[in-house]
């Protein structure tokens, strides 16, 4: 951005050079057509356009460090006024001295006036360009600043909200191998290298933002597969995704709290053998997934189930794609389903 901005100052400071032989060739003719000798108008032109880009030049270097409040344009209004008689006042005194005679000094006094006048709009032209594009890369600036400090803010709470998952399944799987030590060993065991597996690789996707559909099923079959043996036979998924929804891209780690919240509704308050079914398909532009369990109205709460999973979920999707349309839950027929879409 900084490249940017010199090239454009550098572009500029050019147009201003432009400009500025532009005015003094244009002055120069206009008093030559006076009757004045080419000597005496160039030199009229050179000086005063001299103290005319001082002027500006002023005027400039003040608001790029000083840009005026509502109230204070009145000080600009002086600044432009004091310059502008500044510049006259210096022409007056000097070129009598380098082009002398009755003529040409009473052309000095009868054009002070249109001379001030044009010193007056030329710096006031310079200022009002001046507080638009200092004013303008003003906000520019605060607005990257905004988006950077808002853009920290959210990869710090996205950071959170991954990080919160971690200990939340930690928890329930420590507790799954403490019950099963004491009268299945060998299952306990089993369940402590899945889960060994399983957290090496979400200490693997830390790092990734996006994952394919693909990459997200295999770390879920690790999960599942801890869940299995906490579950037993009980516990039955279903996994449908086609080769086209494979590859489609998503947020690393979303399906696992959506899968972990239809167990806890399916499973917690039943011992009969309960299926949650994993679908994913593509949509015009979205990769649709949607995750089905069964529950039993009399003992769950499904349409208020957003517990950490679901909300964690929808937080996730709001601060990545800036919308809260993606996700929708609702239950029939005693089947809750979890719908979220993914833009592509």
């Amino acid at each position: 951005m900084a490249v940017v901005q010199s090239l454009i100052f550098q572009k500029l400071r050019l147009a201003f050079v432009a400009c500025g032989l532009a005015w003094a060739g244009l002055q120069a003719y206009i008093i030559h057509s006076f009757g004045f000798e080419w000597y005496t108008a160039l030199t009229d032109s050179l000086v005063s356009s001299v103290l005319l880009t001082a002027a500006c030049w002023l005027i400039n270097n003040n608001l790029r460090y000083y840009q005026p409040g509502k109230g204070s344009y009145i000080n600009i209004l002086i600044w432009i006024v004091t310059l502008a008689a500044a510049g006259t006042a210096g022409a007056r005194y000097i070129l009598p001295f380098i082009n002398h005679g009755p003529i040409y000094a009473n052309f000095m006094s009868q054009s002070t006036v249109i001379r001030f006048f044009t010193n007056f709009l030329a710096i006031g032209w310079m200022a009002m360009i001046s507080m638009i594009w200092y004013s303008q890369i003003d906000q520019k600036e605060n607005e990257r600043r905004k988006a950077e400090a808002e853009q920290l803010a959210r990869d710090a709470e996205l950071y959170n909200l991954r990080q919160q998952l971690q200990p939340h399944f930690l928890f329930n799987s420590l507790n799954s191998i403490n019950a099963l030590i004491g009268f299945k060993p060998d299952e306990a065991r089993k369940m402590i290298h899945q889960l060994s597996d399983f957290l090496r690789g979400t200490l693997k996707k830390d790092d990734q933002l996006q994952v394919t559909l693909n990459e997200e099923l295999q770390h879920l079959a690790l999960y599942l597969e801890i869940e299995k043996v906490r579950f037993g036979h009980r516990l039955k998924t279903e996994i449908s995704c086609d080769a086209q929804c494979g590859e489609s891209i998503m947020p690393a780690m979303l399906l696992q709290p959506l899968v972990e919240n239809a167990i806890k509704f399916g499973l917690y308050d039943t011992t009969e053998e309960v299926v949650v079914s994993i679908r994913g398909e593509v949509e015009g532009s979205y990769l649709e997934l949607t995750v089905q369990n069964p529950y039993d109205p009399k003992t769950s709460r499904p349409r208020q189930g957003t517990g950490f999973g679901l909300s964690g979920v929808q937080r996730r999707l709001y601060l990545l794609y800036a919308r809260n349309d993606l996700m929708e839950t609702h239950a029939n027929d005693n089947i809750f389903t979890t719908i979220i879409k993914i833009p592509q």
